[in-house]
């Protein structure tokens, strides 16, 4: 196979990840073009680009979604690559199709690849075919439903209808007996009709305790595959991750060789090549089943990248550009511990309801083993149109218990002000007992979690925002603003802090 170097790409995303790719472009030498929506005018995607290029209004529909215009827009600014980065069009292989189509390189799976895994049942054939373990439900999609009620008594309640074309938690109903299979039909192909414009649902066993376990995954187009072992990914609201980490906690070595291979089974199945990602669910006894296949790099990567020394979306351009993988499975080990926490603007008291507005102050906490993944600066505003992710804050130490600690530390001295955070809620999960013992499962939020706990956090917050406004008042001579002299220059966490600006009381 010819190589085909990568010299100028166009990232088809925004915010966080669109400069995670741009900064591992830069130490390949590619060129990085990005494209924005009126919303993201000044943000910092767009300003830290080689060039950028405005595709539409603020609606994802008529900007980031407009895959026409941007491979349009990738030829007009002389590309020869698109990279998706993760939601919008990066699992959409007809998007793909066209990229290449068009000639130019798209840093991601074989099209054919991510039509297969984005349609659930039919990965499910795919999967049972190449022998790996599926939870027990409907081969295919329901179209008689009183076949279906037959397959739910068959299986035994509680059960899920889940979305042909979903994922992410949407389109996807717990029915717990048969009296409620009628209604949960009909709101299930609802809701999957409406967030996929595909009403094709279908049955999995609802699986009792379950804990969310994925295998990273890396394939060249050669036939070489890969996994960068696995992470954790259990602790989620609304059947989305909140706290990632890598590795499992629970795994034994036996068990993290044995998913380690069928993963790459898994990914093998389908043609795979470039970076992946196979999720697996494990019951309350150690049972694995293959869950999804994630057709691109994922949002939690960073992890992994830390216990394995691997640079993930780097592989992904060698792999893009014909490159065999540089090293084999026994070339790739473990080292430390990491946990990723996404810092979203959402209120934990609320129902994690999105709190949307501006951001009037932004500290980072710094420090050896932190790294934070962002696509925002100070003043930024989180907008009603996108994710509120705010940030993921990676903390790496060499066992699982550092990591932690040094989690809760960063945790505390992270500074958002102006609108609501989870900040609380995540350090919550770092203090609880059942998190730190690693005994925990995808119910730990719905069985451990009350708002009211976070009233300590809370109060926690309070006092360091208090703080920090009067450092900021001593640092101006009590004038209160503006300018570089009335920056804080941080030199201890915002705790300490507390008792810094009692003292100058």
């Amino acid at each position: 196979m010819k190589k085909k170097r990568i010299r100028k790409v166009l990232i088809a995303n925004r915010g966080e990840i669109a400069l995670r790719i741009m900064n591992a472009c830069k130490e390949m030498g590619i060129g990085t073009v990005s494209v924005f929506s009126a919303a993201d005018r000044d943000a910092l995607h767009t300003k830290s680009s080689d060039e950028a290029y405005f595709i539409g209004e603020a609606p994802a529909s008529e900007s980031y979604l407009k895959g026409d215009l941007i491979i349009e827009t990738a030829k007009k600014a002389k590309c020869n690559a698109i990279h998706p980065g993760y939601g919008f069009l990066a699992e959409n292989g007809e998007f793909a199709q066209k990229v290449i189509d068009s000639g130019l390189e798209f840093v991601g799976p074989p099209p054919g690849a991510i039509t297969q895994m984005g349609d659930k049942t039919l990965a499910r054939k795919i999967m049972m075919e190449a022998c790996v373990p599926v939870v027990p439900g409907t081969a295919d999609p329901i179209k008689d439903k009183k076949k279906a009620k037959k397959t739910a008594d068959e299986i035994g309640y509680p059960i899920l209808i889940k979305a042909a074309g979903g994922g992410g938690g949407k389109g996807m109903r717990r029915i717990a007996s048969p009296e409620d299979f009628d209604d949960g039909l009909k709101r299930a192909v609802s809701e999957a009709s409406s967030s996929f414009g595909n009403p094709l649902v279908y049955i999995e066993k609802y699986l009792e305790k379950p804990r969310h376990i994925e295998f990273q995954i890396l394939a060249d187009k050669y036939g070489n595959t890969v996994h960068l072992f696995e992470r954790e990914c259990s602790i989620q609201r609304r059947h989305q991750k909140v706290i990632e980490e890598a590795p499992s906690p629970t795994l034994t070595p036996e068990e993290r060789e044995k998913f380690g291979e069928i993963a790459v089974r898994a990914a093998k199945a389908c043609g795979y090549s470039n970076a992946g990602t196979v999720e697996f669910l494990m019951d309350a006894h150690r049972n694995f089943y293959f869950l999804e296949m994630n057709t691109r790099i994922q949002v939690e990567h960073p992890v992994t990248e830390e216990v394995t020394g691997i640079d993930l979306v780097q592989e992904q351009f060698k792999i893009s550009s014909g490159e065999k993988l540089s090293f084999k499975q026994g070339d790739i080990s473990l080292r430390g511990h990491s946990i990723e926490s996404r810092i979203y603007a959402e209120d934990p008291l609320s129902d994690f309801y999105p709190s949307i507005g501006l951001i009037n102050e932004l500290q980072e906490p710094t420090g050896n083993g932190i790294r934070i993944e962002s696509g925002i600066k100070g003043s930024s505003e989180i907008s009603i149109y996108y994710d509120p992710l705010i940030a993921k804050l990676v903390c790496t130490g060499r066992d699982r218990k550092g990591a932690i600690n040094r989690t809760i530390q960063a945790l505390n001295d992270y500074v958002i002000t102006g609108l609501k955070t989870n900040l609380a809620f995540c350090n919550f999960v770092m203090e609880h007992k059942k998190f730190r013992d690693g005994d925990f499962d995808t119910n730990f939020v719905n069985e451990h979690f009350k708002p009211e706990y976070l009233n300590r956090f809370e109060n926690k917050e309070k006092a360091v925002l208090a703080a920090v406004a009067a450092v900021h008042a001593h640092n101006n001579g009590g004038r209160g603003k503006s300018g570089d002299q009335g920056k804080m220059k941080r030199t201890t966490s915002n705790w300490k802090s507390v008792g810094m600006a009692l003292n100058m009381r």
